[in-house]
């Protein structure tokens, strides 16, 4: 009689309280998240050991990417599958519930410590990512012209391109006849030409023409010779851009790849961990 009386509060228990063990999920997504960081860490030092900043020493970047991304992968299934498999470990046990709602459940919260493991490793990588911008932009103010934008500090490669003298050393007298001031008002102006040229489909004709006419003073090439360079510039410049947009494109279909890796080890570790749990024998 007793043991009827006890299942059966037992049974009332478990169906009115919650499917979700928030202190395993906690537990196992800070274990998940602290994991992930090691693991990062321990790669990106592998990498900076791996990679050299001269040519032909080091593993090259195709490869140094493909290693990147194997271990981000690797760093999802094993974070995940240990702090899904905590959460479930760790949770309620639940004595009067279908199988198939205790499966259920112990997905669920694998699930979540997954999912608050994402966002506590987002939030303190990009805490340190936007420390670490704000120190460099701090050290670097007194290098910088007050003018200047982060748009033409992007372009300033291929202004300092377009403005290339055909020797180095070479007078560049015709510039200063012109009473060009290209060291300063002229390559912001021109920064922002080419910024707003790769943001279009195509230059305009005027600015295409006053390019070519500012390339021209300033390195005394023909007018044609100016043109081809400021086309073959602009070209490059537009190339170099769609090759960013690619590569972050693929980057981040791959982080989407290895997160849904991760989601799925940690809801499935958290079912092993739960049977584990519920089949323990009390001594």
């Amino acid at each position: 009689m007793e043991i009827a009386e006890s299942s059966i509060a037992a049974r009332h228990r478990d169906a009115s309280s919650s499917g979700v063990s928030w202190g395993a999920v906690t537990g196992g997504a800070f274990v998940a998240a602290a994991l992930s960081l090691i693991m990062l860490a321990l790669g990106a030092g592998l990498e900076l050991s791996a990679i050299s900043p001269w040519s032909n020493a080091g593993a090259s970047a195709s490869t140094a990417g493909t290693t990147a991304i194997v271990w981000l992968i690797l760093t999802q299934i094993v974070a995940s599958a240990m702090g899904g498999y905590l959460a479930g470990r760790l949770r309620t046990k639940w004595h009067a519930i279908h199988n198939d709602e205790v499966h259920f459940r112990d997905t669920a919260n694998g699930f979540m410590a997954w999912a608050v493991a994402v966002v506590v490793t987002v939030g303190f990588l990009a805490a340190a990512a936007t420390s670490m911008a704000g120190g460099m932009a701090t050290a670097g103010e007194s290098s910088m012209s007050k003018n200047e934008s982060g748009a033409e500090l992007g372009n300033a490669y291929f202004v300092d391109r377009l403005f290339r003298a055909d020797h180095a050393g070479t007078d560049h007298a015709a510039a200063d006849h012109s009473g060009l001031d290209t060291d300063s008002s002229v390559r912001a102006e021109t920064g922002r030409i080419v910024a707003t040229a790769l943001r279009r489909p195509e230059m305009a004709a005027a600015d295409t023409r006053y390019l070519v006419q500012l390339v021209a003073a300033k390195t005394g090439l023909t007018a044609s010779d100016a043109e081809k360079r400021v086309s073959e510039t602009i070209a490059d410049a537009r190339q170099a851009e769609d090759n960013l947009r690619k590569g972050t494109a693929h980057l981040l279909l791959w982080v989407f790849l290895a997160l849904l890796i991760g989601a799925f080890c940690a809801s499935y570790a958290a079912t092993i961990g739960g049977r584990q749990r519920d089949h323990v024998q009390l001594i």
